[in-house]
């Protein structure tokens, strides 16, 4: 079987942004080849914004959730690393016990700023303090995991952030669109620090319209997030079902736009638990 490093050696993988089970089954039924546990969509599941708002702890629980239910890759937000170079390690630690194939950490002042959120340019950690907390990371988790650096810097102070997370174990590199706004500028990019580019196809930006699959393979992208397409589905899914429902509308006939109960219960897993339940219950064992 293939490690996530040699999958993605191989060509573009898109990991679409989950922040549950559920999310993550339905994920792996869809025939993806990993998975996102999406900060911005494991915070909004907590009922708040992408501000590092909820603490390591609840971002690793939703990350051993998602495990949980399938056994696709994982590429885990860590934000931060929620505080220095020798917490950001431990995080690192923790988040690879749980199963994760990738991380990416970004180089801001926590909290952070979400840049598809807020217009305010963040604060950045010194180069030397950020490329320390990369090379703490790669430190703890060696090669077990993936580890991608993130900058939110602007152009070529941006290309000088990553070239210094490289130099300090980085074998990603993720940029934010703000500071490159054209292909050619990603391109560039990859070309001046040699590694390949991880990009987040958030919905409703420009990258998600533009970068096609050509345009990233030609920039070299070799990891496209989809952090918020689903989130944003079930919560439009969700939001419309409640308004029918509030305004008197038969349930049966808002749930008949919907998957059937049957089929519902075949995508969480019962069949599944039946045949165990079947194979290893004492009435089984003792009719068999």
């Amino acid at each position: 079987m293939n490690t996530f490093r040699e999958t993605l050696s191989e060509g573009l993988v898109y990991a679409p942004g989950v922040w549950d089970g559920l999310t993550a089954r339905l994920a792996d039924q869809s025939g993806f080849s990993a998975l996102c546990a999406s900060g911005f969509a494991i915070s909004a599941s907590l009922g708040l914004p992408d501000a590092e708002m909820y603490s390591m702890t609840e971002n690793l629980e939703a990350v051993r959730r998602i495990r949980g239910a399938s056994r696709l890759p994982i590429v885990a937000d860590i934000d931060t690393g929620y505080g220095n170079a020798v917490n950001a390690a431990r995080t690192a630690r923790m988040f690879a016990d749980s199963g994760v194939s990738a991380v990416f950490m970004e180089d801001q002042l926590a909290p952070k700023r979400c840049p598809v959120a807020t217009s305010d340019a963040p604060t950045l950690l010194p180069v030397k303090e950020a490329a320390g907390k990369i090379r703490a990371v790669r430190d703890s988790v060696g090669d077990e995991v993936v580890l991608i650096g993130r900058t939110d810097g602007i152009g070529e102070d941006a290309i000088r952030r990553a070239e210094a997370y490289v130099e300090a174990g980085a074998e990603l590199i993720m940029p934010i669109s703000r500071g490159f706004p054209t292909a050619e500028a990603w391109a560039d990019l990859h070309t001046r620090v040699g590694v390949p580019l991880m990009c987040s196809l958030t919905a409703w930006t420009w990258t998600a319209e533009e970068f096609t699959p050509e345009v990233l393979e030609q920039i070299g992208v070799r990891l496209a997030l989809l952090p918020t397409q689903i989130l944003l589905a079930a919560s439009t899914g969700i939001r419309d079902s409640l308004q029918r429902l509030s305004a008197g509308e038969p349930p049966a006939k808002v749930s008949s736009d919907y998957m059937e109960h049957t089929e519902f219960l075949q995508l969480i897993g019962f069949d599944e638990v039946m045949k165990q339940q079947e194979t290893y219950l004492p009435q089984a064992i003792e009719e068999s």
